[in-house]
């Protein structure tokens, strides 16, 4: 019989989730006392139930939730403690592998370099590996509606850090009317750089996102992909190249790019012979541990024991690690799996 139990000892790899979507409430609380930034609520379980983004409209109306936490990020004592704190609580879920996303030009609204930035981050997860043994990678952001210069300047910074710590870029921020083809530039300085390349790309449009990502962006992964099925020839595509798609169903039915649980593609994905694994965008936006979307791919989506090891291992299988790295942790992960019943 499968539990909520068992699913939260299984070892995992998170692959999508946001630094900024991802702060405790009681750090939010913290840190904006310290900074003098306004919040909703000053009582931590006021302020988890508002950071829950269960009313927005659509995809653009869940990214001003961001607007309480991003304030909260501009020195690197709190970047550092974030990140820290963000290894910690994954250690918890027992993942194993963490890639934390984040678009360094966020936290530079009161005078940080991106370098500053990426050390900070890259401190505070080191120091969580070291403390609660799960390996921690940065993806690196830009956002859909910034000046391409500033996604180049992004990419370049993430090519320095790439021995660091850094081990992709990615483009997020709202999808609907940017095509991701107007960043094409820092896309290949990513490329040419030897990074992992991560897209956001259809969630809040359609498929013809997710084709620019690959054809024009060199997409490695594919961030979210809820729309691949309104073209099947890109499907197959996807599928025969065995292209990793990270999904997000809670996320997913926040944002309205589905209606339910119950009605999210990934069933269909995963039936098509599609690779395909969980991941949950933001601990506090979305409400949801990594356990908690597995937990409801079972329940609404009838996902059985076997399929649930099989996304799992996807995960650690599209891992940005070293392929050496990449085996042992999924021989590790193959074992695990095994000896829990």
């Amino acid at each position: 019989m499968l539990t909520r139990e068992l699913i939260g000892r299984l070892p995992k790899a998170e692959l999508h989730v946001h630094l900024d979507g991802s702060l405790r409430p009681e750090t939010m609380i913290d840190l904006a006392r310290k900074a003098r930034v306004s919040l909703p609520s000053y009582e931590p379980e006021a302020l988890r139930r508002f950071m829950l983004v269960d009313d927005a409209a659509n995809l653009e109306d869940y990214l001003h939730r961001f607007d309480f936490t991003i304030p909260l990020l501009q020195t690197p004592e709190a970047i550092e403690r974030v990140a820290y704190e963000m290894v910690e609580d994954a250690a918890r879920d027992n993942l194993r592998y963490l890639e934390v996303r984040y678009c360094p030009h966020l936290s530079q609204r009161q005078g940080l370099t991106l370098t500053e930035v990426m050390e900070a981050e890259l401190r505070g997860l080191a120091r969580g590996e070291l403390d609660f043994g799960v390996i921690s990678r940065v993806i690196n952001c830009s956002l859909r509606h910034y000046d391409p210069a500033v996604s180049v300047e992004i990419a370049e910074c993430s090519v320095a850090f790439r021995d660091r710590g850094v081990v992709a870029f990615d483009l997020a921020g709202g999808e609907a009317g940017r095509p991701p083809g107007t960043h094409r530039a820092a896309f290949d300085i990513a490329a040419k750089g030897l990074l992992g390349i991560t897209v956001h790309a259809g969630e809040a449009a359609g498929a013809q996102s997710i084709a620019d990502a690959m054809l024009l962006c060199h997409a490695d992964r594919l961030g979210h992909g809820t729309r691949l099925h309104e073209n099947p020839e890109l499907q197959a595509y996807v599928r025969d190249r065995r292209t990793p798609v990270e999904i997000n169903i809670t996320s997913n039915v926040q944002t309205h790019a589905v209606a339910r649980p119950s009605e999210h593609p990934v069933r269909g994905y995963f039936d098509a012979g599609l690779n395909v694994t969980l991941c949950t965008d933001g601990w506090l936006m979305a409400g949801v541990s990594l356990s908690d979307e597995y937990w409801l791919a079972h329940t609404q989506l009838g996902f059985s024991r076997d399929q649930i090891d099989r996304m799992i291992l996807n995960a650690f299988e599209s891992a940005f690690l070293a392929w050496p790295e990449r085996q042992l942790l999924l021989d590790r992960a193959r074992q695990e799996l095994a000896a829990i019943g």
